[in-house]
């Protein structure tokens, strides 16, 4: 197994997290060891609430899940790029994607 580095930054590591069929970028998250190994477990995305400071399922709650098609490291093994299925809306605020915000 590949061993990713949670050190570098603090003990998280960035998520880019893309829609398996349209491969649209749905969201950035971050993940500490124990969301990854909830995520490689469950097959379902679990990440690291920075704002909350807590492990959160993502659906949990609202429904929304992600189910994990493939994962990817990047070269430094410090940030990941998640294929998902997506149920429902990826975003808070009920739009698909949280990149919806068009600056230019």
């Amino acid at each position: 197994m590949i061993q990713l580095d949670f050190a570098k930054q603090g003990g998280l590591i960035p998520v880019i997290v893309t829609d398996h069929e349209t491969g649209q970028v749905l969201m950035l998250a971050y993940m500490n060891q124990e969301a990854y190994h909830q995520t490689l477990t469950t097959k379902q995305m679990h990440y690291w609430s920075r704002s909350r400071q807590e492990l959160w399922h993502k659906g949990a709650t609202s429904g929304h899940y992600q189910e994990v098609v493939s994962i990817k490291t990047d070269c430094d093994k410090d940030t990941l790029l998640i294929s998902v299925r997506q149920t429902g809306a990826a975003c808070h605020t009920g739009a698909y994607s949280c990149f919806f915000e068009e600056i230019l």
